[in-house]
């Protein structure tokens, strides 16, 4: 997104709930008045992040469903997001793309990158809107239909960039974070997945800082920082998506979000 956004294009993140029933993951924010203003607390985190981005950001205005633990699982909440009706709930997204118009749309993939229930419910949203935004009989009062040109699930999460930086990490005599995960971890499912690899390292910090404004979320001296900048720029320099929806023709493998997409002098690109 910051790469993006330095190039000249217009991003805007869509936030479906506001994280009410999410956990306190760093040590030092783990007290009581932080979990009793959370939500309050992770809208201000959500809005320093943005800036530091320099993405704009809207909510949809649902509620956290939490994360289920046990055996067996608990239900879902009343009135959560997980338990949202799904075209009411894409209504509010189309909305959005209709007055944002984005080229490109991203989202999580079918697992939610890992299966939280707001995870997999945010996939399957965004993917209805993508349908609805363009029918022009859906949500009439949400304005004229949009189709959105390309849809891509984000796809950073997999063994082979895991890989190269753990071996990094073990080169230069530092401790890995990976090793654990990658020696329980022998088949992924992703590999076969990824097409389009963008290059953005010089923006790693920019989105380092932006993690660091989750600060209930993120802890600064945990596993999401202890593999080093420079390793990471060195080893694994892009990152990665899968191209899952397409009106314009490309070539795999990209190394654009926009690849195969006109550009019209008057226009700006919009993810």
């Amino acid at each position: 997104m910051a790469k993006y956004v330095a190039e000249g294009c217009e991003v805007l993140v869509a936030t479906c709930t506001g994280g009410e029933r999410g956990s306190v993951l760093n040590p030092r924010m783990d007290r009581p008045e932080v979990w009793a203003d959370i939500a309050r607390l992770r809208a201000a985190e959500m809005d320093r992040a943005r800036a530091i981005l320099g993405v704009g950001q809207v909510w949809l205005g649902f509620v956290d469903s939490g994360f289920p633990e046990g055996d067996p699982l608990p239900p879902l909440p009343e009135g959560c997001f997980g338990l949202a009706d799904l075209d009411e709930a894409a209504g509010r997204l189309v909305a959005h793309l209709r007055r944002f118009r984005p080229h490109v749309l991203v989202t999580y993939d079918e697992t939610g990158g890992y299966p939280h229930p707001d995870h997999v419910m945010c996939h399957r949203v965004s993917m209805r809107a993508v349908e609805l935004a363009a029918d022009a009989a859906a949500f009439p009062e949400h304005g004229a239909a949009w189709r959105i040109s390309k849809v891509y699930y984000h796809m950073g999460g997999h063994r082979a960039r895991f890989a190269r930086l753990d071996e990094l990490m073990h080169e230069h005599g530092l401790e890995s974070p990976y090793r654990e995960r990658l020696a329980n971890w022998h088949q992924d499912e992703r590999a076969g997945r990824l097409t389009t690899f963008i290059h953005c390292a010089d923006y790693f910090d920019v989105r380092d800082d932006a993690l660091r404004a989750h600060a209930t979320q993120i802890d600064p001296d945990g596993p999401w920082f202890a593999v080093p900048s420079a390793i990471q720029k060195l080893g694994w320099p892009t990152e990665d998506y899968q191209l899952v929806s397409s009106h314009v023709e490309t070539a795999i493998p990209e190394s654009d979000l926009f690849a195969g997409i006109a550009w019209q002098p008057d226009e700006e690109f919009a993810i």
